[in-house]
């Protein structure tokens, strides 16, 4: 295939990709992706790069030869034009030297999010693509600006005005007050919410019941240090290798500890017609990373609050190569605010058993091992998040299960 049927191709996965250039570097296929920001904008997608990412060059490698998978990707904040692939790969600023904007609204917004980014920020940078905020930022910073200025921010509006100045205008334009105010997350995920849990203990034992034989036996299940669960609530953090892992946790939690777990899941997969009805009685929170992100996050708290379980996957998506994803900071964040210890569990054979893109399952073998607990006590978030991370990785063999 030629460099720019890879181009169409790429293109025809994502209606949020406008132009893209397939490059050889280092043997392998590199892309630069400038996204169409209007068509982001009215779909209200706040999370430009997971969007880009896993719903068109991922999309791309499941159906693209081993040869001809894209390895890595830039995302342009302007047209690729007459650039040269130098200046293209450049790690040069794209901004224009330019000032600051003479403004004490101005001065606090850009104070603060000073303090959750270590870039440089110009009043043209983009909060995500140039300063490299994040969900949980996108969180704290709707709420220090209400608090500060007395501005509500939600989504819809937020995915308009995601550069320094238009939301240095937003804020001008809006302001009630003026006095900055530092947002606490420990206040955050407790406050209340127009939420409950549904608990399902009966159909969640039927699942156990008919997984964990029918896993046993195709995939010669094995569990390792079933022991290192607590018998109190704690977040079980599985590694992610494919569709199975859910249900795998699913089949191998004794019954007591399962009755009073709950599962985190994206909505775009499991809230959809053929998985809905699975989700719904199965102690699953739906969640949506473009849509109502601080109530999200309290909701994910809530099981934790009640003296529940949390089995969330710190990746966030599933492997496309076997190898770990970076681990996002969230379930530890909630470990040290509940005081709730991480069970570190890696799920090894699964990628194999059910590569992406596939449907029917291969019989491989799977390990699922749960290593000891990790408690938050005189830990950072980031010596948590960390720390998981290495006790999965250590687990993980280096050669494929066959």
């Amino acid at each position: 295939m030629d460099l720019n049927n890879k181009e169409q191709l790429l293109l025809s996965y994502s209606p949020y990709i406008k132009e893209a250039l397939i490059v050889m570097r280092d043997g392998h296929y590199f892309a630069f992706v400038y996204p169409d920001f209007d068509a982001l904008k009215e779909a209200k997608i706040i999370n430009i790069t997971e969007e880009i990412r896993w719903y068109g060059v991922e999309l791309y490698n499941i159906d693209a030869k081993a040869e001809d998978k894209i390895k890595g990707y830039k995302i342009l904040l302007s047209p690729i034009g007459s650039r040269t692939i130098d200046e293209l790969f450049s790690d040069k600023e794209e901004h224009i030297k330019e000032d600051d904007i003479d403004d004490d609204i101005y001065k606090i917004l850009r104070g603060y999010i000073s303090t959750i980014t270590k870039r440089k920020i110009y009043p043209s940078s983009h909060l995500e693509l140039d300063l490299g905020l994040d969900s949980l930022n996108y969180v704290e910073l709707f709420v220090f600006i209400e608090q500060s200025f007395g501005v509500k921010i939600d989504e819809a509006i937020f995915s308009n005005i995601m550069s320094m100045r238009a939301l240095h205008a937003y804020i001008k334009k809006n302001s009630l007050t003026m006095e900055a105010s530092m947002p606490n997350w420990d206040e955050i995920l407790k406050e209340d919410i127009d939420e409950k849990l549904y608990y399902s203990p009966i159909i969640m034992s039927m699942y156990k019941s008919v997984l964990f034989p029918l896993f046993k036996l195709y995939f010669r299940l094995e569990v390792k240090g079933a022991e290192n669960i607590p018998s109190y609530p704690c977040i079980l953090a599985p590694s992610h290798q494919s569709m199975l892992d859910g249900f795998l946790i699913e089949a191998i939690l004794p019954y007591a500890v399962l009755k009073k777990s709950f599962f985190l899941a994206y909505k775009q997969v499991f809230g959809t017609k053929l998985l809905g009805p699975i989700s719904k009685h199965g102690q699953t929170i739906l969640i949506d990373a473009n849509q109502d992100l601080k109530h999200t996050m309290q909701y994910c708290a809530l099981p934790l609050r009640e003296g529940n379980n949390l089995v969330i996957f710190p990746e966030g998506a599933r492997t496309r190569d076997r190898e770990l994803l970076e681990f996002r900071p969230f379930f530890a964040m909630l470990s040290k605010i509940f005081n709730i210890p991480v069970v570190p569990i890696t799920i090894d054979g699964s990628y194999e058993a059910l590569e992406t893109g596939k449907v029917f399952p291969k019989p491989k073998k799977i390990i699922v091992t749960f290593s000891a607990p990790i408690y938050p006590a005189n830990l950072s978030v980031e010596q948590i998040t960390r720390l998981t991370k290495e006790s999965i990785k250590d687990k993980l063999s280096i050669k494929r299960i066959k």
